[in-house]
């Protein structure tokens, strides 16, 4: 079923699409989304707060990549550009096809750990519509380039998801020990 999925949602969108998936993919792009959240975040928090959400940042990028890199070396999944019975089928942009295994996604664990973690802090709509679609975007990037599959894009967003919030349980406890300003939403 995830094989169909997979084909089914990877395929030649032309050269226009190939674009916009090759820079959803990109390491520009999420630098780019980190520093909107950096700017939202120093616009809208007291100074100890915005040291300790940096912190944070930190921590959901370490737990989610980490995360990401240990299944990926512990539980070898091949990704799609490298499973012999659908190579032929997978369309790929750039004759890019990532490393051998793709057993969680690392692009979709951190793109949904940020987008959690500044929702929860944020909790505004236009932050909160802004982060998750720069996730989905991002995630949905790798099924088109043709490197995982939508259960690997899916373990991705639960590692994600995970260390996004463990890491705003850990800003909040900062936040309610050493903050004399509670701001409570940005």
């Amino acid at each position: 079923m995830d094989t169909k999925i997979f084909l089914a949602l990877n395929f030649d969108g032309g050269a226009f699409l190939d674009y916009i998936m090759w820079t959803m993919s990109h390491f520009q792009i999420f630098v780019f989304m980190v520093l909107i959240m950096i700017y939202v975040l120093y616009k809208n928090l007291s100074r100890k707060e915005f040291v300790f959400s940096l912190l944070g940042i930190c921590l959901v990028v370490l737990f989610a990549d980490q995360t990401a890199t240990i299944f990926k070396h512990n539980i070898p999944f091949f990704r799609p550009t490298h499973t012999p019975e659908i190579q032929g089928l997978v369309h790929t942009v750039r004759d890019y096809v990532g490393g051998l295994y793709g057993t969680v996604s690392g692009h979709a664990a951190n793109s949904f750990g940020l987008a959690i973690y500044i929702s929860l802090i944020s909790r505004k709509r236009w932050v909160i519509v802004l982060f998750f679609t720069f996730a989905l975007l991002t995630s949905y990037s790798r099924i088109y380039l043709g490197v995982h599959y939508p259960s690997q894009i899916l373990f991705g967003t639960v590692v994600g998801l995970i260390s996004g919030f463990l890491s705003y349980k850990i800003f909040s406890l900062f936040r309610k020990k050493y903050s004399n300003d509670n701001k409570t939403t940005i």
